[in-house]
């Protein structure tokens, strides 16, 4: 997939600024410098950055529990100069590290939480050591591109959305450009995300014997049941993309009892934020079903942050998809219209220009979200994939840095962007 080692942007045609990149963006001289320069200093900490992805990989933690990956990460930083902060907006295990004092903002978004029983499934730990990556690049170059590299360390993104959290205290109200690479069986650029909620549901109803006096009793089993067949039948009437997916965890303690109280997890996603408000009402008046009809008293809790649908930056993402390229990688042009999981980079991409591709490595046959996929977060490839997205992430930035019509364009955005946080209530 990649070539064994970072590839700078050399010959005559680079450096002259001559040369179209792939037909799209010219490299000029003075942004191939700035390249090879990024490249040289990544080399010098190469050692370093993949220390920290098997080390994160050797220790995973769980959303909003991340304090060891946040310290390493914050020690990292302050190592090479940064300005950290550690606990950061709010969150024990978020931090916010900068570099530069330039008027563009490069925000890059550093994802460091595992799954519960099953570790870095989803390559955190790449992800996480390739922002590192892309930022230690960018560091000494941040007075000469006149930008401020913003490396936020962001928890919690399998479950909760530490991201939104963030954004609610301001972390990304300066940031006029954001961005990460993400871990997974190939390379692609561009493609979005499904909206998502998650719910906490429950049912209490009365206990009595299931075969002396059952009419005395109000079976919650029974509500989660009907609630069940309702949205089961509603699933012929969804939008396209919507899906609703759950589980029962518990339903009762004996067959002559009837049961009490029964709870469930259950998640709703939907390919736009607009029409996941609507897929949640028409559910829980499925849920509302169950209680009407059996004379139980529901409980539905949002769980976490209401993750957004992703909405990539197109022209960010074709500096990213020329740089990938540069660098040897082969790189899917995806469709838009195509939507992999949920993630809380969804919420950023709202409010800031985004970009979240997705660096791939040889994980055999397996899936992301499996035990086997795990195994693959430490090898060559991936190794790679974290080197290759830290520096593809970083000549990003300096193309964005470096083009007058780009950087003008970030700043003109940024300026006519009411705050974030006062857009989301506070």
């Amino acid at each position: 997939m990649t070539t064994d080692g970072p590839v700078a942007v050399t010959g005559p045609d680079a450096a002259t600024g001559t040369d179209a990149v792939n037909g799209t963006e010219v490299v000029t001289g003075t942004e191939a410098a700035l390249r090879e320069h990024a490249r040289q200093t990544l080399t010098r900490h190469q050692d370093t950055v993949l220390g920290l992805s098997h080390a994160l990989h050797a220790d995973p933690e769980l959303a909003y529990e991340e304090h060891r990956a946040a310290r390493r990460i914050a020690d990292l930083a302050e190592a090479a100069g940064f300005e950290v902060s550690r606990g950061a907006y709010g969150l024990p295990t978020a931090l916010s590290a900068t570099a530069g004092t330039g008027d563009l903002v490069i925000g890059i978004c550093a994802e460091y939480d595992a799954l519960p029983g099953i570790g870095h499934a989803c390559g955190h730990n790449v992800n996480g050591a390739a922002s590192v990556a892309a930022a230690l690049a960018l560091a000494p170059l941040a007075d000469e591109l006149g930008i401020t590299v913003k490396l936020l360390g962001t928890p919690a993104e399998e479950f909760g959305g530490g991201k939104i959290d963030m954004m609610r205290e301001g972390a990304f109200d300066d940031v006029a450009a954001a961005m990460m690479v993400h871990a997974g069986p190939s390379d692609s650029v561009g493609m979005s995300s499904l909206a998502i909620s998650s719910w906490k549901v429950g049912y209490t109803g009365r206990a009595a014997h299931a075969a002396a006096m059952p009419e005395r009793g109000i079976n919650a089993a029974d509500a989660m049941m009907i609630a069940q067949v309702a949205i089961a039948a509603y699933r012929q009437q969804m939008r396209p993309g919507a899906v609703v997916s759950g589980v029962v965890t518990s339903g009762g303690e004996a067959a002559n009892v009837i049961p009490s109280a029964t709870a469930a997890d259950y998640d709703c996603r939907a390919v736009t934020s607009e029409e996941l408000a609507e897929l949640q009402a028409r559910v829980r008046a499925c849920f509302e079903a169950g209680a009407l009809a059996t004379g139980a008293e529901l409980a539905l809790e949002t769980v976490g942050n209401d993750y957004a649908d992703l909405r990539q930056d197109f022209d960010i993402g074709r500096r990213y998809l020329a740089a990938a390229r540069d660098l040897g990688r082969r790189v899917l042009d995806a469709d838009p219209t195509l939507r992999g999981g949920s993630t809380d980079m969804g919420n950023v991409s709202h409010f800031v220009p985004t970009i979240h591709p997705m660096i791939g490595y040889d994980c055999g046959d397996t899936i992301m979200h499996n035990p086997e996929f795990t195994r693959y977060g430490i090898t060559d490839a991936a190794d790679r994939a974290v080197l290759d997205g830290g520096l593809a992430m970083a000549w990003t930035a300096i193309g964005l840095a470096t083009d007058p019509r780009h950087r003008a364009g970030l700043l003109a955005r940024l300026a006519a962007r009411p705050p974030i946080t006062s857009a989301m209530g506070r």
